[in-house]
């Protein structure tokens, strides 16, 4: 459980610390990621359940195709959010 809090938490600062020099369009693109990111992990706590690292990519990756599916994101803000998220998943 410690690997999957770490996880979180260096997520959490990477948006955090991001605040001070990204670009607007880095801003929007991590406001939005980290929006799927808190409810996929609010969705897992729920369950009241351990849960992993690769869950929350599973559950955070199932939640933007699904936004980007229904269109809520145009071309550039897609690629971003990919971007930004390949980095934090990997």
């Amino acid at each position: 459980m410690q690997q999957t809090l770490d996880f979180i938490s260096r997520c959490a600062a990477f948006f955090d610390d991001a605040v001070a020099t990204a670009s607007d369009d880095e801003l929007f693109a991590q406001g939005y990621l980290r929006g799927h990111l808190d409810l996929a992990v609010g969705r897992l706590q729920l369950d009241e359940q351990p849960f992993s690292v690769s869950q929350i990519v599973l559950a955070v990756a199932e939640s933007l195709h699904n936004a980007i599916a229904a269109g809520e994101l145009n071309d550039a803000d897609t690629a971003l959010v990919q971007k930004i998220w390949r980095q934090l998943s990997a």
